[in-house]
C-alpha cells in the first residue's frame, strides 16, 4: 500500500515540480535536450514580468473577485436552501432534489449557447455579474446536497432547544447549526472557489475585453500566432496556484472532516 502512495504522489506531484521548476527558466532552456532541472538560465524574469505587467495582474484581480462573490453567494443561499430541505417536509421536495441532482450531470458545455443568449438578452455580456451567476449553476447544487446531509446528521433537537428558549429558526440555524456545521462549510467553499477560480469554458464565452478575462484566459492568450510565451505561462501557473494551496493548507482538516460528514445521511 505505501508503495502505491508514493507511485500515486509521484504522478501527482512531478507535473507540479516541473512547472514550478520552468517558471525560472526561459522558453529556449525549457525544450533544451537533455532536460535539466536547474541551469544557468534560472532566474526571476518570468515573475517580474507577471507582477509588473498590470494588465496580467487584473487577470488575478478578476479571478479573486469573481471566486470571492461566487462562494459569498453560494454559501448564503445554500445554507438557507439545506436547512429548508433538512428540517422541513413539503410539497415537491423529492422533484426539487431530483432537478438539483440532475443539474449537477448535465455537461457545462452543452448549456454554453443557451446561457451566452441569456446573458446577451440580460446585458450582462463581459461583466462579472454574468461570471457569478453562471458559476452559482454549478456550484449551488452541490452546496446544498453537501449542506442538506451536514444537517441531516445534526439533531433537530439543537432546534428546538433554541425555539424553546424563546429563539426562532433562523436564529437557531445562524447562531447554532452554522458554528458547528463549519467543516462541512470550509469544504463547501473551497469546492466552490476552485470551480470559480479555475473555470476556463463560461470565461472565455462570456468576456470580451482583456480587463474582464481571468487567469485561466489570462495564460491561454500567452499562446500567440507563432510563439507561446512558456515561462510566463509557467509563472502564471505557479502564482494562480497559490491561493488553492494556501486555502487547503490552512482548512485541510476541517476540508476532510466536512467531504466525510456530508455524505453521513442525504
Amino acid at each position: 500500500m505505501s508503495i502505491l502512495l508514493v507511485i500515486g504522489a509521484v504522478f501527482a506531484g512531478a507535473p507540479v515540480l516541473w512547472m514550478l521548476l520552468n517558471s525560472f527558466k526561459t522558453t529556449a532552456t525549457i525544450f533544451s535536450w537533455p532536460p535539466t532541472f536547474i541551469d544557468s538560465s534560472f532566474n526571476f524574469q518570468s515573475y517580474i514580468a507577471v507582477f509588473t505587467d498590470k494588465e496580467k495582474l487584473r487577470f488575478f484581480l478578476n479571478s479573486y473577485i469573481v471566486a470571492a462573490c461566487v462562494v459569498a453567494i453560494t454559501l448564503c443561499i445554500g445554507i438557507l436552501a439545506a436547512y429548508g430541505f433538512s428540517r422541513f417536509d413539503f410539497k415537491g421536495k423529492t422533484a426539487i432534489n431530483s432537478l438539483i441532482v440532475s443539474v449537477q450531470a448535465i455537461p457545462p458545455i452543452v448549456l454554453l449557447i443557451p446561457y451566452m443568449s441569456l446573458i446577451v438578452a440580460m446585458h450582462l455580456f463581459n461583466t462579472y455579474l454574468a461570471l457569478i451567476l453562471t458559476y452559482l449553476v454549478t456550484t449551488l447544487p452541490y452546496c446544498i446536497l453537501m449542506m442538506t446531509g451536514y444537517f441531516n446528521s445534526l439533531s433537530k433537537e439543537l432546534d428546538e432547544a433554541v425555539m424553546i428558549d424563546g429563539g426562532s429558526r433562523f436564529r437557531a440555524l445562524w447562531q447554532v447549526l452554522v458554528p458547528i456545521s463549519l467543516p462541512g462549510m470550509v469544504s463547501v467553499g473551497m469546492y466552490t472557489f476552485m470551480q470559480a477560480w479555475n473555470e476556463y469554458l463560461f470565461a472565455l464565452a462570456l468576456t470580451k475585453t482583456n480587463n474582464m478575462r481571468t487567469v485561466p484566459i489570462g495564460i491561454n492568450l500567452l499562446m500567440g500566432q507563432h510563439v507561446w510565451d512558456w515561462a510566463q505561462m509557467m509563472a502564471m501557473s505557479v502564482i494562480g496556484s497559490v491561493p488553492v494551496l494556501i486555502l487547503f493548507i490552512f482548512f485541510q482538516k476541517y476540508f476532510i472532516a466536512g467531504m466525510s460528514s456530508g455524505g453521513i445521511k442525504g
